[in-house]
């Protein structure tokens, strides 16, 4: 069988792109290197003590009948541990370490010895409930199926290794004999298990896999799922998903689901359910997408809101619906070459996802707004006013960035009958059959991105690279490249040629969409991919950033400050502080009074790295003067 790296589809589906296998790209240098090593090194150790220490594996060990007790956790404690060994088995493929590997294996023995001879497993739902799918909307058994899936065909790609793909294999088989069109007719409350069978499906040809993720994908929306003291779009499910024109409900859940039906749509050719993704998700980015790349504006349902319903202080924006939106968007991109899809990766990646973990790489945030104010109540774990936490009650983010982290090199650059595409801009190196390209770049700081030709077969071929939707100005070689897009170069290529990308990375201002209320009179600071805020400790005299308003016509300054932060571009613009003793008293105040302000000079860092000495106030979205 052919190498395959994460959403790889079969040469049988409809795809435009088609991803480079796992080692083919190697990120050698800059941000994603220092975080993917960090990951390496301390978080991916670190998950695994986590595990142990909330009683994850405990559980496991129940199930398998190696301890006595309760189970301890939530419902779906399995997820995480499978979400762990997913990151181990990409990091391995990317960087083998047989202590690693023996650690992995460890845990791959555990959950195999937990499984039922029929293939089911679970280590919560029959000690706490006394049955198997007694309640598979609040249960997520399918969830953990799907999570422990997607790690097995990791570790099978990565290292090799067969152990837990054998246990994979018998939950399909499990399933096709359960679930279907003819059988038990029933969806999981929490999607995912569709990308994991079609992962399945790539992996072993069973096509019995393919169609019953099909089938999930197609009874959504026909009323499985009721009760729960919910409406239906909370799980994705109040339309069938080839009659959705929006993203609904709980947003990871909608967004893995929205991958998930990809999958389908590409491995089945079926246009009419890919049209209606592509609708979906540009409903998503327009309407209900922080500037961040964020997803999901409620806390109450991890929820998508109403059509630009994107308030920056009560943003939710879950690390896992970052990911989540990646995931998507990849396959999407893959179907369809649009480079779109490119952008929204570069947005989340460095700003919805990224802000989810500390420097380290081993504290997290759970959710990401776009403001904290000054004096913010610490009322609960996961209020960004407590700060990072090493894991969580529900710790479902940290193993799903460590898996991202550890598969990050997937994303980087695809092929098609033409050539190579380069999708994300990062120092390293990408072999594409014949075609070897060194890339050299310090982006996202500095904007030059140089592809050196290391071999290269005797024959026209492709180099085809992205020019993001706000880089007007970009060339090529020195020629004009217009911005929200791919530019292909086409030639015999020889080793030694060089192929030059400029992306004018300057300090701009964005204003919002006018139909977004909570922001409206406020506008945002941008540089390249990076989203800027605003935090106390940099401002003069570390005045709060709830008492600044800045002057839109003013000149962006730029800073390189290796010192700070892992080394960072700062910026610099002008504004006012507002005099809090001149502010209206209250609404008796007609005609409210002008406020006093005084000049001041207003100091951003990227949103990404924010909270990083502390928790303290923040913003994104900066008052007009």
């Amino acid at each position: 069988m052919a190498r395959r790296g994460p959403a790889s589809p079969t040469d049988q589906a409809r795809s435009t792109f088609r991803p480079l296998p796992p080692g083919d790209v190697r990120i050698t240098g800059g941000i994603w290197q220092r975080r993917a090593e960090r990951n390496r090194v301390a978080a991916i150790p670190s998950g695994l003590k986590q595990l142990g220490e909330a009683s994850n594996l405990f559980n496991l060990q129940l199930a398998a009948g190696q301890a006595t007790g309760e189970p301890i956790g939530p419902i779906f404690a399995d997820s995480d541990v499978y979400k762990w060994l997913e990151a181990a088995a990409w990091e391995y493929g990317r960087h083998p370490d047989e202590q690693l590997l023996e650690s992995l294996m460890s845990v791959v023995e555990l959950v195999a010895a937990a499984q039922d001879d029929d293939g089911y497993l679970n280590s919560v739902v029959p000690f706490r409930d006394g049955g198997r799918y007694v309640d598979l909307p609040q249960h997520h058994e399918f969830y953990c199926y799907g999570h422990l899936m997607q790690a097995a065909v990791a570790l099978s790609r990565s290292a090799g290794r067969r152990e837990l793909l054998d246990v994979a294999i018998k939950i399909g088989d499990h399933l096709v004999a359960t679930f279907g069109e003819d059988k038990r007719h029933d969806v999981d409350g929490h999607p995912v298990i569709e990308m994991a069978l079609v992962e399945l499906y790539r992996e072993t040809d069973n096509r019995d896999y393919l169609e019953l993720a099909r089938y999930f994908v197609e009874a959504r929306g026909t009323g499985l799922i009721a009760g729960y003291g919910r409406r239906p779009a909370y799980f994705s499910d109040r339309v069938r998903v080839r009659e959705q024109t929006t993203v609904e409900g709980h947003a990871v859940r909608a967004v893995y689901l929205g991958a998930g039906a990809t999958d389908v749509a590409v491995e089945l050719d079926d246009q009419e359910l890919l049209a209606a993704l592509e609708t979906q998700f540009a409903s998503m980015a327009t309407e209900k997408e922080y500037l961040t790349g964020g997803l999901g504006s409620r806390w109450e349902g991890e929820a998508f809101g109403d059509p630009f319903e994107l308030p920056p202080d009560r943003a939710y924006a879950e690390t896992c619906a970052a990911i989540g939106g990646v995931q998507w968007a990849w396959r999407l991109l893959l179907a369809t070459g649009k480079a779109d899809y490119a952008d929204q990766i570069e947005r989340m990646l460095y700003n919805g996802c990224l802000a989810g973990v500390s420097l380290a790489g081993t504290e997290y945030f759970y959710v990401n707004p776009l403001q904290l104010r000054d004096g913010s109540l610490a009322d609960e774990e996961r209020n960004t006013s407590t700060g990072r936490h090493g894991w969580f009650g529900c710790a479902c983010c940290p193993p799903n960035v460590m898996r991202t982290f550890a598969s990050l090199e997937g994303y980087v650059a695809s092929t098609d009958p033409t050539g190579v595409q380069v999708h994300q801009y990062v120092p390293g190196t990408i072999n594409a059959g014949d075609l070897g390209l060194t890339v050299e770049t310090d982006y996202p700081w500095h904007g030059r991105i140089a592809i050196t030709i290391d071999r290269a077969p005797d024959a026209e071929i492709a180099v085809s690279v992205r020019i993001p939707s706000w880089a007007q100005g970009a060339t090529v070689d020195g020629r004009p490249a217009s911005a929200g897009g791919y530019v292909s170069v086409t030639k015999v290529w020889k080793a030694g040629d060089q192929l030059l990308v400029e992306l004018p990375l300057v300090g701009r201002i964005t204003s919002p969409d006018p139909r977004v209320d909570a922001v409206r009179g406020c506008v945002a600071i941008e540089r390249g991919p990076l989203v800027y805020a605003l935090e106390k400790q940099d401002q003069p005299s570390e005045v709060a950033p709830d008492d600044l308003v800045i002057d839109a016509d003013a000149e962006v300054r730029e800073e390189d400050r290796p010192d700070l932060l892992d080394g960072v571009v700062v910026l610099h613009t002008s504004g006012a502080v507002v005099d809090r003793s001149t502010l209206p008293g209250g609404p008796a105040d007609h005609p409210r009074p002008k406020s006093r302000t005084t000049a001041t000079e207003l100091v951003a860092i990227p949103y990404h790295v924010w909270a990083n000495r502390g928790p303290q106030a923040m913003r994104v979205w900066i008052p007009l003067a």
